[in-house]
């Protein structure tokens, strides 16, 4: 069986649209339940949810058996770490808070061998290469990692164009919750200047040939920025998928006995 081929990678390439959803909740078990549910990828993120490489590991030899992707989010745009999760066996990395061409270029050597990049060369501890058994690990690996950089602020908005024309990244991913913080409209991603600016960026990187994404969970919304050209959206986290439906059920049955029943807002972009 080839695991080496970045299926993914291809996909997004071919400009089909991939759907995902953000495991948050660090577990092996919820990420398998999520793995086995038809999406076509799941993003186990390092940045907001509670994971370490040890959390990270049996969440992705959970998702192996599916037909799913999983993408690693790393809590910055570090070489180090980056090359920890690309050991651990990760192919498609989602690098956050790139705001040049010169840190997307950063990140793309990363994740390369010499002399094309930086990546320390480790195959045979390596999960990635399956410990060596993957007997062409190193000469194919550099062409089947994914790098999709997330741009959160004005500032890497102003350098989508050199980002964009940054050899080696694959697709560009726009955060709202932190692009609108920074444009000054803090838990309000929903604002015009904000919602501008984003169709916008996702229409440019459409237009670029390179793969745009974005993660929200109203339908409508993510419906709508797939028909601006996304291909890779995430339309909800397992957190708080979880947490609104276990608030429904109680409700049912317990209304506004419930201490801090309020429901929460639904269609939250991340």
């Amino acid at each position: 069986m080839d695991i080496l081929t970045n299926t993914f990678k291809r996909r997004l390439r071919q400009g089909q649209p991939q759907i995902g959803l953000w495991l948050a909740l660090a577990h092996p078990i919820t990420a398998e339940i999520c793995a086995g549910a038809g999406f076509d990828w799941l993003l186990i993120d390092g940045e907001h949810a509670p994971n370490t490489l040890q959390t990270m590991l049996p969440q992705l030899q959970a998702i192996a058996p599916y037909p799913v992707a999983p993408v690693v989010r790393p809590s910055w745009n570090d070489p180090v770490q980056i090359k920890q999760l690309l050991e651990l066996g990760a192919q498609t990395l989602l690098i956050p808070m790139v705001q040049s061409g010169a840190e997307a270029a950063a990140a793309v050597a990363a994740v390369r061998y010499p002399p094309q990049g930086v990546r320390g060369v480790g195959s045979s501890l390596a999960r990635s290469s399956r410990w060596n058994r993957i007997t062409d690990y190193l000469q194919r690996a550099n062409d089947e990692i994914c790098v999709l950089i997330q741009i959160e602020t004005p500032q890497g908005v102003a350098a989508l164009d050199d980002i964009l024309a940054c050899g080696g990244v694959d697709g560009v991913f726009i955060g709202p919750a932190d692009l609108s913080a920074n444009m000054g409209h803090l838990g309000n991603p929903e604002h015009p200047d904000v919602v501008k600016l984003i169709d916008d960026a996702i229409t440019r990187i459409a237009r670029s040939g390179k793969a745009a994404g974005i993660l929200h969970s109203d339908i409508a919304k993510a419906r709508h920025f797939l028909d601006l050209g996304a291909t890779f959206v995430a339309v909800g986290v397992d957190s708080s998928v979880l947490a609104r439906a276990v608030e429904k059920l109680t409700h049912e049955f317990k209304g506004a006995e419930v201490a801090g029943s309020t429901p929460a807002r639904s269609g939250e972009p991340y």
